[in-house]
C-alpha cells in the first residue's frame, strides 16, 4: 500500500452521527478462531521476540498505535481511519478491523507528518488501522500474522511495513515491505483457477527514488487450500535477512527478492548494497475501503454492498534469528 496519512482529531465522534446514519457496523461478533499452525519449521532457529495474541478485552496500546487519517493513502481510498471501538476492537481472541459507511471529516495528514496536518477532508466510510510505529521496530526477522480476509469488490486488507526513520529519504526511497495485500476476494477473476472468483493474495516491495520516481515489484498467488480457501484463516509471513526477502502464505513460498532486485535512489550502492532494506521497519495492519488497487481490478469499480466488512487477525508474531541476529540469513530457508 502507498504510505497512508494519519488524523489526530475527527470532527464527528463515534457517538455524534449525522441524522439517519446508524452507529456501528452492525456486524455480528465472530466466533473464536480454530487452532492453526504458525508454520515455523523444527530447528529453524527463529526465536519469538514480540507478539500479540489479542486475548484481552482491549487493544494493547503499549504495542499498537491506532492511526487516524482521512487522506486515502494516496490511492483514492474512501475511508477515514478512526480510533473508535466500532472500527478497532478485540473479540473472541482476535483483532477486528472493521470498515463501514459513515461520513466523517478531519485533517489530511498524521501528527508526525512533515509540513503539518493539511486540509480538512471528508470521507464517506470509516475503518481501522493499527501500527507499531514509535513502539516497536526491527531490522531482519520473520514477521507473521494469522488472518481471515474479507470478501467483496472494494475491500483491500493489508499487512505491511514502513521504515522507522526514513534513513534514505521520503517514500519510497526508504522502502516499503508489503507482506500481504488482497483485493476483491470472491469477485470475477479471469486469472484465478476456481469458478468461485478472486482468491489471490500478493507480496510486494516499493523502492527506488522518492515519489514520483519510485518503482515496485509484486507477485500474486492463489491462497493455499483450493476452493473455499479465501474463507479460511491463513498465515502470511516474510522472512527478511540481509539482501534477501522471501514471502510465504501458510507453508508455501509465493515470492522472493534479493538486493540485486531493489535499490534506493538516495544510497551509494557500494557503501549500502542492501539499501533501503537494511534499516528498522515497523508493522501495520489495515482494511482500506476502495482505492486504486481494488477498484481497477476484477469487475472494476466499487460495490457499497461489500460493506460492512472486517479483517480478522488471530495473532501477530515477530521472530529473530537466534544464531545470526545481525543478518538473519542463517535461519532463512534455502540459505546456508
Amino acid at each position: 500500500m502507498r504510505l497512508a496519512a494519519s488524523l489526530a482529531f475527527l470532527v464527528l465522534a463515534s457517538c455524534q452521527t449525522p441524522s439517519g446514519v446508524t452507529t456501528g457496523s452492525g456486524l455480528p461478533l465472530p466466533p473464536e478462531p480454530s487452532d492453526g499452525s504458525d508454520f515455523i519449521l523444527p530447528a529453524s532457529g527463529w526465536n519469538l521476540v514480540w507478539s500479540d495474541e489479542f486475548e484481552g478485552a482491549f487493544l494493547d496500546r503499549s504495542k499498537w498505535e491506532v492511526e487516524e487519517s482521512c487522506w486515502g493513502g494516496g490511492n483514492d481510498e474512501r475511508q477515514c481511519y478512526v480510533d473508535w471501538p466500532e472500527t478497532v476492537q478485540l473479540a473472541n481472541g482476535q483483532l477486528r478491523l472493521i470498515g463501514y459507511r459513515q461520513t466523517v471529516s478531519g485533517p489530511q495528514y498524521p501528527h508526525e507528518w512533515e509540513g503539518g496536518r493539511g486540509e480538512t477532508v471528508q470521507q464517506s466510510y470509516v475503518s481501522g488501522k493499527v501500527r507499531t510505529r514509535g513502539l516497536a521496530d526491527w531490522t531482519y526477522g520473520r514477521f507473521a500474522a494469522r488472518m481471515r480476509l474479507p470478501p467483496g469488490q472494494g475491500t483491500w486488507p493489508a499487512f505491511w511495513m514502513l521504515p522507522a526513520d526514513n534513513t534514505y529519504g521520503p517514500w519510497a526511497a526508504s522502502g516499503e515491505i508489503d507482506i500481504m495485500e488482497a483485493v476483491n476476494l470472491g469477485e470475477v477473476c479471469d486469472e484465478c483457477p476456481f469458478d468461485e472468483g478472486e482468491n489471490r493474495s500478493s507480496g510486494a516491495l516499493h523502492f527506488g527514488g522518492e515519489w514520483p520516481d519510485n518503482t515496485h515489484d509484486v507477485n500474486f498467488a492463489p491462497l493455499p487450500g483450493g476452493p473455499g480457501a479465501a474463507d479460511r484463516f491463513h498465515v502470511f509471513a516474510v522472512e527478511w535477512g540481509a539482501g534477501q526477502i522471501n514471502w510465504y502464505v501458510d507453508d508455501n513460498q509465493i515470492f522472493s527478492m534479493s538486493a540485486e532486485d531493489w535499490y534506493s535512489g538516495n544510497a551509494d550502492p557500494d557503501a549500502f548494497p542492501n539499501a533501503p532494506f537494511d534499516q528498522p521497519f515497523y508493522l501495520m495492519l489495515n482494511l482500506a475501503v476502495g482505492g486504486g488497487l481494488s477498484e481497477d481490478n476484477n469487475r472494476r469499480g466499487f460495490d457499497p454492498d461489500s460493506f460492512p466488512a472486517e479483517l480478522l487477525v488471530d495473532w501477530v508474531r515477530v521472530y529473530q534469528c537466534e544464531e545470526d541476529p545481525e543478518t538473519g540469513r542463517a535461519c532463512m530457508r534455502g540459505d546456508e
